[in-house]
């Protein structure tokens, strides 16, 4: 550990110093739904316990001293800690942007009016689809009135209402019905995010993966509703796996961008910790100022040469740095190789082929293996017991 603030890396552009600018705090993986979808690990129910409450103060103390203004919190489920409103207080007396990410599960009107009196700045909640049935379905939970109620207690005490409905093969067709219901409920923001494949999500894929089809409807239906001035702000991300070029990931590794895990480690994304070889440190063992600027694991793909061809002598490196690390993992088994969204990518071909599968069924056809479910029993049957070092 750095006894004096270290030299801060440069960023990938080679001008001005990286910094953490936007700190998510992952402040568990507990979560009473159990989407097929979530980027948490499948392999949570290996990793240790949770820090403390005075150890997240430590990190959004360290955090926002190097420049990090805007705070995710997020989980699993960020309301089943007992301390989120204690956290949210030092958010505000640092002077974070604070945004809570959750289910709405956990939360009363009473509970939001304590995080506001925290100074919680902003909320999004989530839905699973636009109906009781498939909104419950994805959720194993019955949830779904309870998040309306919810989503009208946070426009109730003042919040603008953000709305984050992940789309996928179960529910993408429903996309009118999503729109309407977000009206309905008097969304300001709207977040129409396509399932991109890490966590539970990159297990289920087959399963989750629309066709172009469904796609097309979707942004079709999306776009028209923008065009005839609708009163909602609309964001639609499209999945990875419809483009030819890789997205930047996190702005760039170590770039803008810190995760912290429920068990203090520190991740340039949430995904990373899956990437072979690399020992990403622990907040309760080093300072920000020290993990940011002189870890091994946050320099390793920082700059371009770490990069194989084509990736090294391509002229669009400086716009993705070569795609994500995580996802070039996760298809080709190397980490150093051309993310294979990417159509130059020698191995491109296992996106394409990925994308031809899902669209040679019919988009209402059953799935050739069943969908697993997020949950501890699940993680367990995946990776076996856990074997990480708990930490108090």
């Amino acid at each position: 550990m750095s006894a004096t603030p270290s030299p801060l890396p440069t960023r990938h552009d080679g001008e001005t110093p990286a910094r953490p600018l936007w700190l998510l705090a992952e402040l568990t993986y507990a979560c009473p739904l159990q989407c097929p979808y979530c980027s948490n690990p499948t392999e949570m129910a290996q990793i240790g316990r949770e820090i403390s409450t005075d150890a997240w103060k430590k990190v959004l103390r360290e955090a926002r001293a190097m420049g990090a203004a805007q705070l995710g919190l997020s989980g699993g489920e960020p309301l089943v800690r007992k301390d989120l409103e204690e956290i949210v207080a030092e958010a505000r007396r640092l002077g974070y942007y604070s945004n809570l990410i959750t289910s709405g599960i956990g939360m009363d009107d009473a509970r939001v009016a304590r995080l506001a009196e925290a100074g919680l700045d902003h909320i999004q909640i989530s839905f699973q689809a636009s109906n009781a049935e498939m909104n419950n379905f994805l959720g194993g939970s019955d949830s779904f009135e309870k998040k309306k109620d919810m989503a009208r207690a946070i426009k109730r005490h003042g919040y603008p209402m953000v709305l984050n409905i992940v789309l996928h093969r179960k529910n993408i067709d429903d996309i009118e019905e999503i729109i309407a219901m977000a009206e309905a409920l008097e969304a300001d923001y709207v977040e129409l995010a396509n399932t991109q494949y890490y966590g539970w999500a990159w297990h289920n894929r087959d399963a989750l993966m629309p066709t172009r089809e469904q796609l097309a409807h979707a942004e079709r239906v999306t776009t028209e509703y923008r065009e005839h001035g609708g009163a909602m702000k609309l964001y639609f991300v499209v999945p990875d796996y419809y483009e030819d070029r890789p997205k930047a990931c996190m702005s760039g590794w170590g770039d803008i961008f810190l995760t912290v895990a429920p068990d203090g480690v520190a991740l340039p994304c949430h995904a990373a910790r899956q990437l072979p070889g690399l020992e990403f440190p622990n907040v309760v063992d080093h300072d920000i100022d020290w993990i940011w600027g002189e870890s091994p694991a946050f320099n390793h793909f920082r700059g371009y040469d770490w990069m194989k061809e084509p990736c090294r002598s391509c002229s669009e490196k400086t716009k993705d740095f070569g795609g994500c690390r995580c996802q070039a993992y996760m298809l080709t088994g190397d980490m150093y190789a051309t993310d294979p969204v990417c159509a130059k990518s020698p191995e491109h071909h296992l996106v394409t082929d990925a994308v031809e599968r899902a669209n040679a069924q019919p988009a209402d056809a059953p799935a050739a293996q069943p969908i697993v479910f997020r949950n501890p029993k699940n993680s367990k049957r995946l990776h076996g017991s856990r074997t990480s070092r708990e930490r108090a």
